[in-house]
């Protein structure tokens, strides 16, 4: 008497990506750790981080002009007797003498007694006297101190990325190191006897090896630091010592091939006694999928097509490795479709698509092998799995690579 074997269903996108999701989530209570602010940019601020000056720390001029008494000039054109210049740096101590004028370089201290600043644009310079042809009120063209920031204040909260701009605000205020988490730390490992490394000549039956660069960028540009890039045979010997050494250096690992149902699925054939789950999700590409904790580190398993390798990390991966890292969420928006296309039932389907001023158009070729065609993609098009044929002119919702 025979049987046929039990056909386990395959695991939403969704369920899976929440799977990986509370996997990930511990990565959140990592170190803390100091570092100067010329070599923070893109690193999480682990707290709040407030200005111990204030900005502008002293009174200074907007612009390049003349500083005066308001009142002095209320009638114009008046001529007033230049009493000196402060240019950018000095001390600028020197009181303004009542009826006279200074002349003062932008961001040059205002002397006490002067209230506004008269733009050069606005005066003519007569040997040792000024020219003044418009008033001004009191106030105008200068910078008061603590308009910008005060003591105290929040200048940029926890769990910030810093940017460029965040960077520049931190300078500004005289710090010099900031407290931040120790960012992520990652190990890559690619497998099959087929692959080889760029700038080798290929033998029959190999190709370039593009999965290990293209995860270790895609891991640098959403805050995470690959500490190696490695690649195995289908030898388990030398994938169970990659694995072990991976493990041992980093907070999370990720392996491309050898997860399917050939008979050279070398990570499948040595993670699965370890605990490892491996089975298929609901999605194309990328439907074989494994999930391991090796030594109490995460170990993420994807299929080994280069196309389905990254498409598995930007809709699984990608969003809370963001969010461990304190970047921007990934950008997903409604767009209609410029074509119509089609989509295999019972899997959820993420076409590789161009935007375009008309909506979103398919890019050629969606087989998982495709990684050139890959490069003219700017989204991904989630295509429902219950939806085998959307119209052109229907909204799609489209992520953003």
């Amino acid at each position: 008497m025979s049987s046929r074997p039990v056909r386990i269903p395959a695991r939403s996108v969704d369920e899976y990506r929440d799977t990986i999701e509370r996997l990930l989530r511990p990565l959140a209570a990592r170190a803390i750790e100091s570092v100067p602010v010329p070599r923070a940019l893109g690193r999480q601020l682990s707290e709040d981080v407030r200005s111990p000056v204030e900005l502008p720390v002293f009174r200074n001029s907007a612009m390049d002009g003349y500083a005066v008494r308001a009142d002095s000039i209320a009638v114009t054109p008046v001529t007033l007797p230049m009493a000196g210049v402060v240019a950018a740096g000095d001390a600028g101590r020197d009181p303004l003498p009542p009826g006279a004028a200074v002349k003062v370089m932008t961001g040059a201290p205002i002397p006490p007694g002067a209230d506004c600043v008269v733009p050069v644009e606005d005066t003519r310079a007569e040997g040792a006297q000024v020219v003044i042809d418009r008033g001004r009120s009191a106030g105008e063209f200068i910078r008061e101190p603590g308009t910008d920031v005060r003591v105290g204040d929040l200048l940029v909260p926890a769990a910030t990325a810093l940017t460029p701009r965040h960077i520049a605000a931190l300078a500004a205020v005289g710090l010099a190191e900031v407290p931040v988490f120790a960012p992520v730390r990652a190990a890559v490992i690619t497998t099959g006897d087929e692959l080889v490394p760029a700038g080798q000549p290929l033998r029959p039956g190999q190709i370039y090896n593009s999965n290990g660069i293209a995860l270790a960028a895609a891991l640098r540009a959403n805050g995470v630091t690959v500490v190696s890039v490695e690649h195995s045979t289908d030898d388990p010997d030398v994938f169970r010592r990659l694995i072990t050494a991976a493990t041992g250096s980093a907070d999370l690992v990720f392996t491309s091939g050898g997860v399917s149902k050939g008979d050279f699925e070398v990570v499948k054939d040595v993670l699965a006694p370890m605990g490892g789950e491996f089975g298929s999700v609901a999605v194309q590409p990328g439907g074989p999928q494994g999930l391991t904790v090796v030594d109490g580190v995460p170990v993420l398993s994807f299929p080994g097509n280069p196309v389905s390798t990254m498409v598995s990390f930007e809709v699984f991966a990608r969003p809370i490795l963001r969010r461990l890292a304190g970047l921007e969420p990934v950008l997903t928006r409604e767009l209609p479709l410029t074509e119509p296309v089609r989509s295999p039932g019972g899997r959820r389907q993420f076409l590789r698509g161009r935007v375009t001023d008309a909506g979103v158009e398919s890019v050629s070729g969606q087989g998982s092998h495709l990684v050139a065609a890959m490069a003219w993609a700017d989204v991904l098009i989630d295509i429902a799995a219950e939806t085998t044929e959307l119209p052109a002119g229907a909204t799609v919702r489209v992520l953003s690579l």
